[in-house]
């Protein structure tokens, strides 16, 4: 995917439920949205997507930020108040990066 956009990183960041806390799914929909429009507004191509439990008992939806450098993709996380981000670097594997 990386290749075919023209990229050599992306993130996978969600504005959903910060820091743990759970909110309410119109709540999580805004959050989510609001994080769409940054990235979008920024200039980055954008992919929506969703983390969950192999069992599916919580989902949260996410978004794929591609070209974003670790640096922003940081900042993104930190401003939507999450507790980690997902970097990816081509020829490298995804990365778990907490944020404090």
């Amino acid at each position: 995917m990386l290749d075919a956009e023209g990229a050599s990183t992306a993130a996978f960041i969600t504005a959903a439920n910060p820091r743990s806390g759970l909110r309410g799914g119109w709540e999580n929909e805004i959050a989510n949205t609001a994080l769409l429009n940054v990235m979008t507004g920024a200039g980055y191509r954008c992919f929506e997507g969703e983390g969950r439990a192999p069992d599916r008992s919580w989902i949260e939806r996410s978004a794929l930020v591609v070209g974003i450098s670790r640096e922003e993709a940081e900042k993104a996380g930190r401003a939507f108040d999450q507790n980690a981000i997902v970097f990816v670097e081509r020829g490298k594997a995804p990365e778990l990066v907490v944020l404090d």
